[in-house]
């Protein structure tokens, strides 16, 4: 739920800090007082696109703040990204920010920390759900129509969507093989050529190293056997030998020790050099006996080393890369072998195309179920709206090719009026009409997102606004509005941005948007009204600036009507209630059926 939106230097706006409370609350004002700047304001906070000209002018930036009640459903996310409060603040509340500098530059930040705008998108999912005087129109458009149909239904759609990525990439995967065949048929010749030569060397992973090792040693056989002899007879064999003046050092310090013990030290240490020169002849003994020319298996390494050294000059890589060439190759001609397969490419095809067969019939059968219902729930609401006899229908019409959301598109037909055949919305010339009829619908599916006694955080976006979608309603219908959305407060935060008296006498709170002069400059004030000046401002939309007794006595009247008893919350069995599963539309049926906060 929103409970404070801050502006400071926005468009006419200097500085205004509104608090909004639970239930339906609505605000009002002059043509051209800037009503519907709040909302404007609003959106940007929830990451919609914003440029240099809602800053007000003269001054550096706009910076927009709006705080609301923390939704359970998106801790998680708000952990991972690392935006969830501290415990020692309030957890319990969610802070977001937006500033736009005077370049178009923009800045966000979500509970103190620097976040994206696309950040911003993602929070106000869970957040604000907005209607504008244009609803209608995203419900000409069939995949909003079909989003929506699918929200009602509580399908999850993104099985279908993987099953066709799969039928796709299998049928692709053939249709290459088919119209490439000789090319991969020449590439798999030249691989196999290839391969071809590195098999017959078989080279093995480490050999090259292990080749050089061995070569530079018997290469230089005779200078370490020379060098080996040397140490021996410097050690052991030579006289006299590092061996032969240790042993006589010894027997001359062993005396004098006998006398000193602090020459102890010196005989320990002249006994252990004796045993390691002793140690050191014993192995170069063993390596003399053991090493010897062997001109045989060098000139087989000379032969081996050429082999390798003449294959990696040919395909221009390091002779350590040849293992590796050889297993990419291999893989590669595999690859080839797999693709130039057409009847295992066929056969993988037809059973992604199975897969996704089955799925689609799934889907298919659950919106022929749902769309009866969601029609009946609308046609319902526009019976309220003044519409009497009207029908609202939801068209499904099968498709031959496979797509990513099914076998049928869908859309809505809607007739006026008893006796009228229903047609497409975008054919209905009156604009009354398509405003009632967008009313009908973002009333339906917002009184479906909670049923009565669910908390509004489960059931989805937490807050409604509806942005002047009463336009061109009037009468006892607009009475029929302000009652409907007063229902809605009971289970949702409601915000209107309406010119209707009907509907403002509803609310549960009232706010007016006044414009004032300071200093030559135009700024606009918002401020809470109740009691004497609320019937003023409603009596204000009844008769305009000169205020009648009559008027007054109408506005006073309207209001004790207003808070009389509301209607009953529609049962499970009425029309307008959610499927009798207990599906209600998800948060992508609000984005498909009406405007979001979105850029």
């Amino acid at each position: 739920m929103l409970r404070r939106l801050g502006l400071r230097d926005f468009v006419i706006v200097t500085s205004l800090e509104v608090e909004v409370g639970a239930g339906f609350t609505v605000l009002t004002g002059e043509t051209g007082a800037g009503k519907s700047i709040l909302v404007d304001a609003l959106q940007l906070a929830l990451g919609s696109r914003g440029d240099a000209g809602v800053v007000r002018e003269g001054r550096p930036r706009a910076d927009i703040s709006a705080e609301f009640d923390l939704p359970p459903g998106l801790r998680p996310w708000l952990d991972e990204a690392g935006f969830l409060p501290d415990a020692d603040g309030d957890g319990e509340r969610l802070l977001l920010r937006r500033t736009i500098d005077g370049s178009g530059k923009s800045r966000a930040w979500i509970n103190g920390g620097s976040a994206t705008v696309a950040q911003l998108r993602e929070v106000a999912d869970h957040l604000v759900d907005i209607h504008g005087q244009h609803a209608w129109q995203s419900l000409t458009r069939p995949p909003a129509v079909r989003a929506l149909l699918d929200a009602y239904a509580r399908l999850d759609t993104a099985p279908l969507a993987r099953a066709h990525a799969d039928w796709k990439a299998a049928q692709q995967a053939l249709d290459a093989a088919l119209s490439h065949q000789a090319e991969h048929q020449r590439e798999r010749e030249r691989l196999a050529w290839q391969i071809g030569e590195l098999e017959r060397l078989a080279p093995g992973p480490g050999e090259w190293e292990a080749l050089e090792a061995e070569h530079r040693r018997l290469s230089n056989a005779q200078a370490l056997i020379e060098a080996a002899r040397g140490a021996l007879d410097a050690v052991g064999d030579g006289e006299p030998s590092a061996g032969t003046l240790t042993q006589r050092a010894l027997r001359a310090i062993e005396t004098a020790a006998a006398l000193d013990a602090g020459l102890a030290g010196v005989v320990e240490a002249l006994m252990g050099a004796q045993a390691q020169l002793q140690d050191a002849a014993h192995a170069l003994s063993s390596y003399l006996h053991a090493t010897e020319p062997e001109p045989q298996r060098l000139q087989q390494l000379d032969e081996r080393l050429g082999a390798w050294i003449a294959l990696a000059r040919r395909h221009r890589r390091p002779p350590a890369d040849l293992p590796d060439l050889l297993a990419q190759w291999t893989a590669q001609r595999q690859a080839l072998d797999d693709a130039a397969d057409p009847a295992a490419l066929a056969a993988r095809r037809d059973a992604a195309l199975a897969a996704y067969d089955r799925e689609a019939a799934r889907i298919s059968a659950a919106r022929r179920r749902a769309a009866p219902q969601l029609a009946a729930s609308i046609t319902q609401a526009m019976q309220q709206l003044g519409m009497a006899g009207g029908r609202f229908e939801v068209a499904l019409e099968a498709q031959e090719a496979p797509q990513s959301w099914g076998r049928e598109s869908a859309e809505f037909l809607v007739a006026g009026h008893a006796g009228s055949t229903p047609r497409p919305m975008a054919r209905i010339a009156s604009g009354g009409e398509l405003s009632r009829i967008a009313l009908a619908v973002a009333v339906t599916t917002a009184r479906l997102d909670a049923a009565p006694g669910d908390e509004p955080a489960a059931a989805g976006a937490g807050t409604l606004i509806f942005d002047e979608i009463d336009a061109g309603v009037g009468g006892a219908v607009a009475e029929t509005v302000g009652r409907l959305m007063k229902q809605l407060g009971a289970d949702r935060q409601v915000l209107a941005v309406t010119h209707l008296p009907q509907v403002a006498a509803c609310a549960d709170h009232h706010l007016v948007v006044q414009k004032a002069v300071d200093g030559g400059a135009v700024r606009s004030e918002v401020q809470p009204v109740a009691g004497e000046a609320r019937v003023a401002e409603i009596a204000r939309m009844l008769g305009g600036e000169r205020l009648s007794g009559t008027s007054r006595a109408h506005a006073q009247e309207m209001l004790a009507q207003a808070a009389g008893p509301l209607d009953e919350t529609p049962s499970r069995d009425d029309p307008a209630a959610p499927p009798p599963d207990g599906a209600a539309p998800a948060p992508a049926a609000r984005a498909a059926g009406r405007p979001r906060a979105r850029p």
